[in-house]
């Protein structure tokens, strides 16, 4: 768990921007060390201070989130990035996770949900909010080779390591966990995204907790 969590806020409205930033640094062990305003200085500052957690709005000046959000993954160091939008259009979700996000959070969420939120995303899990997340499952069995039970064809070994995944553990902690080479488990993880049919590891995670037992 991160000791103390490092966020970057990024969203036009100085207003909001400044009630989020309030509302985490009430909460206590969350520090916000820098705010931008659109897609092209959200990557300067990112880069500048080296945060643990950017919070990207999508609709914004200057390219936007997703394009921000883009280049914020492809830095030497990237930090865990999760969208927090008004944006409940499916293809913003999808486009969001396929570039790399690991969350995915409404505006309308409240502030004592928010700050558990960020604190699970600096930790590694990810969060879809829950009325997206019902549709994106829905939507990864319409694409017409997931199962009712997905998960049927993964190998035990494979099943063991998605559902530390689901946990919000990285490739390197479920290598250590499992007694294997970091580069070990992403080949797994290679096959366990095909074999779902799914994209990325937050799709992954989501399927696994709708289905793995504890």
């Amino acid at each position: 768990m991160v000791q103390e969590i490092r966020v970057v806020l990024v969203d036009d409205h100085p207003i909001y921007r400044e009630g989020v930033a309030r509302t985490l640094a009430d909460a206590g062990g969350i520090h916000v060390v820098g705010q931008a305003a659109d897609g092209e200085s959200a990557v300067t500052v990112v880069r500048d201070t080296q945060p643990d957690l950017v919070l990207l709005d999508i609709s914004m000046p200057r390219g936007g989130g997703l394009p921000a959000l883009a280049r914020i993954v492809q830095l030497d160091m990237p930090p865990k990035v999760a969208m927090l939008t008004a944006s409940e259009e499916d293809d913003d979700l999808m486009q969001a996770l396929k570039l790399g996000a690991l969350g995915y959070v409404l505006k309308g969420v409240g502030a004592g949900e928010l700050v558990e939120v960020v604190r699970g995303l600096a930790d590694g899990q990810s969060y879809v909010s829950p009325g997206l997340a019902g549709r994106l499952l829905v939507g990864l069995r319409s694409r017409g080779s997931v199962a009712a039970n997905p998960l049927a064809e993964l190998t035990k070994r494979e099943e063991d390591i998605l559902r530390l995944v689901a946990q919000g553990l990285s490739n390197r902690e479920v290598g250590q966990s499992l007694d294997l080479q970091e580069k070990t488990v992403k080949h797994y993880m290679t096959a366990i995204l095909q074999k779902l049919h799914v994209r990325n590891r937050v799709e992954a995670a989501m399927l696994a907790r709708a289905h793995l037992k504890d």
